[in-house]
């Protein structure tokens, strides 16, 4: 088990009309994932670099800390997804 598997990321969510918002930060280096998903369940992915204010900002914006279950399923979506042939 190396150094990154030992890491336990922060994730956060904000619903908001017609969206919503998951963000899981790396609290060592401050590094994490945006995610969006559109109403027709679409997932927009972000690498994202946050600075050391993330989750006093995160708190302003009005998210709250949420799943690493939902969070997961909606990163691995593509991949439980079946096309028709």
């Amino acid at each position: 088990m190396g150094k990154k598997d030992a890491i336990v990321y922060k994730y956060f969510k904000r619903v908001f009309e017609d969206y919503q918002v998951l963000v899981a930060v790396n609290p060592i280096d401050l590094t994490g994932v945006e995610l969006i998903i559109h109403p027709d369940e679409k997932v927009e992915k972000t690498d994202m670099q946050f600075d050391e204010d993330i989750y006093e900002d995160l708190e302003v914006d009005e998210f709250k800390e949420s799943s690493p279950l939902e969070f997961q399923l909606y990163m691995k979506k593509d991949f439980f997804e079946r096309k028709a042939d």
